[in-house]
């Protein structure tokens, strides 16, 4: 109220100045008469000139009248009232935003444990039961965890993991960086100084520390939302998305440990701070957000083996902004450091991990400041020079980047990069093989194309429809601002909601370039849903709330009936409010009703299976199996094993596909070779795998095996497997020699079977 009163009184003091001006105007004295009584043509001139001067004194006349004494005390005073109005309005803008996005976090928190109350009856189960819900394997890094707070102290602990001989059999692994233990060595060390033993069991603890991150990875969403479209409106929108599509945007509630879920956390608070480093902010914000990008760039790069992979495509979203000169070269010169220095302290923190170095992210970096030390002027010149200097570029970046990662990894023992490329040229079709482990991985959901289903519950949900038109106005926008960069039309920095020009803006280029390449991926591994899905709920909320987008489409249109400001401003509070209302009519009862509903996980076979190991098996004994099956065996026994549920380790893939063998047509002297050569005890056979049913056949444990093992048979195109040795899973199970002179069945239930791996054979027939 007090910024529009000064309004009104400074329009009315111009106004009454004006006035007073147009009067004087009106009696200023004219020279016309006497021009036409003298006749002459020179004082015809003279007189015009005389009258020209005193059409000028007139008209600055009501200019004196407004700097008159009381106009300017009035006016300071009118222009510090209306700055103090606008800062308070922006404190409360600001402070209820913050609130909102807390208490979004933290409700997503509770309802997280509340669901996942609901689903495994977490507090009423025994420790032995609340141990085997970490699924996927995911219960081998909880195990650490346990091993870290039991172990006499802190240090004792680290220098145990570090030098490890009592996971894989028959070898010593520094299993902190094998795993990427930094989560379960940050939280042990807190539980362990907080003191937490006394008030909260460690399991509550460590589950509880991870529906935190979920709260902070919501609570990011949030603010990347809010600072791209300048409501807080969009930051709700964005997590009701998010919540509304967890099953395509988490894991987080069947498989607590897994490393994604301790990670992406620190990838969305990265790309929040990224988000605000990039907009047009002031310096001490500016400083903040480099800050936070740093920490979190560390802290991801620890915890997650694939970060380094994840930072290399949001490193080729911000070289092609650079490319195209979309955003202040200072800045890409600060975020390159900050990649430098991250991976840096990571390579130290991670114990010299060589990985880490002939990672494509590294790569990148150095062709891209080895190509701007050398195209110093690559911006500057007419439309046809700097395209043909930008293509150069762009070779000369992804020729020097392959050249060095090439380099890196002949001088480095790193193994995995001629199998990635054959792994690719199987997912690409453009090669075939019979490898057991490229075509396991290739079985894997999360290496497979995603099913139609993703994209029917995002349009269900309303977020795919609206994200197709927010990409479509944006991409377009940001064309448009590709073209005026490489015509030589500078970048404007104080743009105004009136221009229409949100692809200008250097955060929201780089969000459409986020979510292309991420979405690409998307669209050839399903498991790459969980960093593309969350982006689409924050980008498409964003886009709907922003007052930009409108006004950019308005002015394409040219609409001229209704002011476009005004209708602009109208839509982005009309359609969040539509869209809201009706998520919160179709899913509210849905999220509701899945908190009140009683679900129950229980695997009887499982824990009979655990209980017997406990109970029965040496501490010293060494189990062979399905790796997700020996996850869950090291979590509650503590026994080493054959290999692990870690699939970016080709040596450990290959004794997993050693311990397969025996769902495969061999003979029992083969089998017993192979699992002594790992100084196996005890072998674990599933009959899930062993009669495994499925509709495509191809990816059953069984054929892959027979098709590397060369027991396959194809007659008119159908698949038959063929050996002189039958099915060495089934085989055992009739207690017939050879097989009973090699094994010894100590435990079975209707899922598992064990067989102990003799150490002296016995000749029965």
């Amino acid at each position: 109220m007090t910024e529009l009163r000064c309004w009104k009184s400074l329009e009315k003091e111009r106004e009454e100045g004006n006035t007073q001006g147009e009067s004087k105007l009106l009696y200023t004295p004219t020279e016309d008469e006497e021009t036409l009584s003298n006749g002459g043509a020179d004082d015809k001139q003279q007189n015009d000139d005389a009258g020209d001067k005193d059409e000028e004194d007139a008209q600055k006349e009501p200019i004196k009248e407004e700097s008159s004494p009381e106009a300017s005390k009035k006016q300071p005073t009118c222009l510090l009232d209306m700055a103090v109005s606008f800062l308070l309005q922006q404190v409360v803008k600001l402070f209820f935003g913050c609130v909102a996005a807390v208490a979004c976090g933290m409700l997503y928190a509770v309802y997280l444990s509340t669901y996942h109350e609901r689903k495994f009856w977490f507090s009423t189960k025994q420790e032995l039961e609340r141990e085997i819900t970490f699924q996927e394997g995911s219960g081998l890094y909880y195990y650490y965890y346990k091993h870290m707070l039991t172990a006499p102290s802190f240090k004792r602990g680290l220098y145990e993991l570090t030098l490890d001989n009592k996971t894989i059999s028959g070898q010593t692994v520094n299993i902190v960086q094998l795993l990427f233990l930094y989560p379960e060595l940050a939280t042990s060390f807190i539980y362990r100084i907080t003191s937490s033993h006394d008030f909260i069991e460690p399991i509550y603890f460590y589950v509880g520390t991870v529906f935190g991150l979920q709260a902070v990875c919501v609570t990011a969403l949030f603010v990347c939302s809010w600072v791209m479209s300048g409501t807080w409106v969009a930051g709700i929108l964005a997590v009701s998305w998010y919540v509304i599509n967890r099953t395509d945007t988490t894991k987080v509630d069947h498989a607590v440990p897994l490393r994604d879920n301790w990670a992406l956390p620190y990838f969305s608070c990265q790309v929040a701070a990224l988000t605000g480093f990039l907009s047009n902010i002031s310096s001490a914000t500016e400083m903040f957000c480099y800050l936070t990008m740093s920490a979190t760039s560390v802290s991801f790069l620890l915890v997650w083996e694939h970060s380094h992979y994840v930072l290399f495509i949001q490193a080729l979203c911000l070289f092609f902004l650079d490319s195209f000169d979309l955003v202040p070269s200072r800045k890409v010169a600060d975020i390159h450091k900050v990649y430098l220095s991250s991976l840096f302290l990571a390579y130290l923190l991670q114990f010299q991990n060589p990985v880490l170095l002939s990672s494509p992210l590294l790569s990148i970096l150095i062709g891209s400041v080895l190509a701007r030390h050398f195209q110093q002027n690559m911006k500057k010149g007419p439309l046809v020079a700097r395209v043909l200097k930008l293509s150069l570029h762009i070779h000369l970046v992804f020729s020097t980047s392959i050249t060095f990662n090439y380099l890196m990894k002949k001088l480095l023992p790193v193994h995995e990069s001629d199998f990635i490329l054959k792994f690719l040229e199987v997912k690409f079709k453009l090669n075939t093989t019979t490898d057991f482990v490229t075509n396991f991985l290739l079985c894997q959901e999360s290496f497979q194309t995603p099913k139609q289903d993703l994209f029917l519950r995002l349009t269900q949900a309303s977020v795919l429809p609206f994200y197709f038109l927010v990409l479509t106005v944006c991409l377009l926008s940001t064309l448009q601002t590709i073209h005026r960069r490489l015509s030589g039309q500078t970048m404007k920095l104080d743009l105004k909601l009136e221009d229409g020009r949100i692809g200008e803006h250097p955060e929201v280029i780089y969000h459409v370039f986020h979510t292309l390449l991420f979405g690409g991926l998307a669209l050839l591994f399903d498991g790459m849903k969980y960093l593309w899905t969350p982006y689409v709920c924050m980008f498409t909320a964003f886009g709907v709330c922003s007052p930009d987008l409108w006004m950019t489409v308005f002015k394409w249109l040219k609409l001229k009936s209704i002011h476009p400001v005004v209708l602009s401003l109208i839509l982005s509070t009309a359609v969040p409010t539509i869209i809201g209302f009706s998520l919160w009519r179709e899913y509210c009862p849905r999220v509701l009703a899945e908190l009140s509903e009683l679900q129950d996980f229980y695997d009887s076979d499982m824990v009979e299976l655990i209980s017997w190991i406990r109970s029965q098996a040496p501490a010293s004994a060494v189990f062979a199996g399905s790796p997700l099956l020996l996850g869950a065996v090291k979590l509650v026994s503590g026994s080493a094993m054959t290999s692990l549920p870690l699939y970016s380790d080709i040596n450990l893939l290959k004794r997993a596909e050693d311990t397969y063998q025996v769902y495969g047509m061999k003979s029992a002297e083969e089998i017993y070779k192979i699992l002594t050569s790992q100084k196996t005890n005890y072998v674990i056979i599933e009959e899930a795998i062993c009669n495994e049913l499925r509709i495509n056949k191809g990816c059953r444990i069984k054929d892959l095996l027979d098709v590397a093992n060369g027991h396959v048979v194809y007659d008119r195109g159908v698949m038959y497997s063929f050996s002189k040795y039958g099915r060495f899973c089934q085989e055992i199970k009739l207690n017939y020699s050879p097989y009973k002179n090699y094994f010894t069945r100590v435990f079975w239930n209707r899922s598992y079977h064990v067989y102990k791996v003799n150490s002296v054979i016995s000749f029965q027939y």
